[in-house]
């Protein structure tokens, strides 16, 4: 028997200038990072949170919450890593992910392969199973004035059973 499970997964943060952008666990060349007791890697906090719930394990903020001074400014691959540890300990293998990324700039075209490369690593699944779109938000909303970033993850899992 095979138990399939699907998570959703999202995150935002506001950007603020001076402050480096993180998205996969890539340096994105940008003007802006984001506002966070991590790294802010929004991409990141929202496939914890689609994998967290898919394995019905709670979320992000219960595992790593944003007031523990031992996170503070924490490399969210280190997080991704757990969370991925912690599915393998309950039996799950992540089959695939797709995300979508609304910002307006910078564009990030060039830095997907980068994305999926390392994702594929931090997930320990093949890229063809990753898939990220960059979106903008057409000017409207706090996305669209430029005022942070918004990422909306799916992941499947699953776990098999011996009879």
């Amino acid at each position: 028997m095979t138990d399939y499970r699907v998570g959703f997964g999202y995150d935002s943060h506001r950007f603020a200038t001076g402050i480096p952008l993180f998205l996969g666990g890539v340096n994105i060349l940008s003007e802006k990072g984001c506002v966070a007791h991590s790294d802010g890697d929004a991409l990141i906090h929202a496939i914890c949170d689609a994998l967290l719930g898919a394995a019905a394990l709670d979320d992000i903020g219960i595992h790593f919450p944003d007031n523990d001074p031992s996170l503070k400014n924490i490399d969210s691959t280190i997080l991704l890593k757990k969370v991925v540890e912690i599915l393998h300990t309950q039996g799950f293998q992540i089959q695939n992910m797709d995300a979508s990324i609304l910002l307006e700039r910078p564009k990030l075209a060039p830095f997907v392969p980068l994305i999926r490369q390392s994702l594929s690593k931090l997930l320990e699944i093949e890229e063809t199973r990753i898939s990220i779109k960059a979106k903008t938000n057409e000017k409207m909303g706090f996305v669209g004035r430029e005022e942070g970033i918004a990422v909306y993850v799916v992941v499947m899992i699953k776990k098999s059973y011996e009879r």
